[in-house]
């Protein structure tokens, strides 16, 4: 039986988290690989720590990449000033794993899940959507200059019972002479008001620690694909454990998991449940996943009906979805699922 907790806490970033800036960073390399060559393999890690970035992985491409200037200008677009030592360690993609991804194989075993619910508009569970809306609002306060002091840096996070919000929480950076008092009657008129509304019997929490002016990679290490759960479904619903960023679709981490949202998103959409859990699995190499599974929030299996319409043999997912297509850096925060103007976001109709 597929339902969600009626008491729970999600959590949200801000781009400029550390590890949000190394997600960011690794699929802006992506984006521009596949601009020059759509047909690109890149799986990189960015790692980010105390005045350090270290790019790593294994790409196979005919475009022309400056590692390091991609990097900064990421870095500095997102709002960092901060000084950076760049170190780049990449090399060709393994030739074991072409010979299987060159046929049409997938390019890694492993399993991958895809979720909607009819609760929301966006098909995600309304603490998911509530916590993103509080990260990307809390950035446009920093970027438009309502909120001067605001430093990149940030976290949100609501805990929701019965689907009501009991808490409210964010943590952000800011500039040295903010004070604390100031910046939570800020934040409650101009973050948690417009957000969520009526405040009444909402718990509101600013910066619990007192103070948040030392950020970034100042303040912590970051590493691409830390923030698996913030990225899909708020810890709600199973994960199969691989990453996103930094990987092209030939991975079936992201191009699967893609295409399992695509599916689940369109069950509920076409009426057939109310929540949909989908599910896949793959072998390296070969074309065709060894498993595929869908079910409805009471239990209906939905496994035959998603057979007649979808194809989730990978080049299948890359030409249906279009994931050879630079698209990949503004996916790297605020979550992969739930905005419009995706591919795997389409409604389409089912038979």
């Amino acid at each position: 039986m597929l339902h969600l907790l009626s008491h729970y806490t999600t959590e949200s970033v801000t781009a400029g988290h550390p590890d949000k800036v190394c997600d960011q960073i690794s699929d802006a390399i992506l984006d521009v690989c596949l601009t020059e060559d759509p047909n690109s393999r890149v799986a990189v890690e960015t790692f980010g720590s105390h005045g350090t970035l270290m790019i790593g992985g294994e790409v196979t491409t005919k475009a022309n990449i400056n590692y390091e200037t991609i990097a900064r200008k990421v870095y500095a677009d997102i709002g960092y000033t901060e000084p950076l030592e760049v170190f780049e360690r990449v090399v060709t993609q393994s030739g074991d794993i072409a010979m299987g991804v060159d046929t049409g194989g997938a390019g890694d075993q492993g399993i991958m899940y895809g979720y909607a619910t009819d609760e929301t508009e966006e098909y995600l569970p309304k603490g998911v959507v509530l916590a993103h809306a509080l990260a990307r609002k809390l950035e446009l306060l920093r970027r438009d200059g309502t909120l001067p002091y605001l430093r990149p840096d940030g976290k949100t996070q609501v805990t929701l019972k019965n689907g009501n919000v009991l808490t409210a929480l964010t943590s952000t950076q800011h500039a040295e002479e903010a004070d604390l008092e100031t910046i939570r009657l800020d934040l409650t008129e101009h973050l948690f008001l417009p957000v969520l509304g009526n405040l009444d019997g909402i718990d509101l929490l600013v910066n619990p620690t007192g103070r948040f002016v030392q950020g970034g990679f100042e303040a912590d290490a970051g590493l691409t694909g830390r923030k698996i759960m913030v990225d899909t479904y708020g810890g709600l619903m199973p994960h199969g454990g691989g990453a996103f960023s930094g990987k092209d679709a030939t991975k079936v981490d992201r191009s699967a998991a893609y295409m399992c949202r695509f599916v689940a998103k369109n069950l509920v959409a076409n009426g057939h449940a109310k929540k949909a859990l989908v599910s896949v699995a793959y072998a390296i190499g070969r074309v065709e996943p060894v498993m595929v599974e869908a079910f409805s929030e009471d239990g209906k299996d939905l496994s035959e009906l998603v057979a007649k319409n979808f194809d989730f043999r990978p080049l299948a997912i890359r030409e249906r979805l279009g994931l050879t297509r630079p698209i990949f850096q503004e996916t790297a925060a605020y979550g992969h699922f739930g905005v419009a103007g995706r591919s795997w976001e389409e409604i389409v109709s089912l038979y």
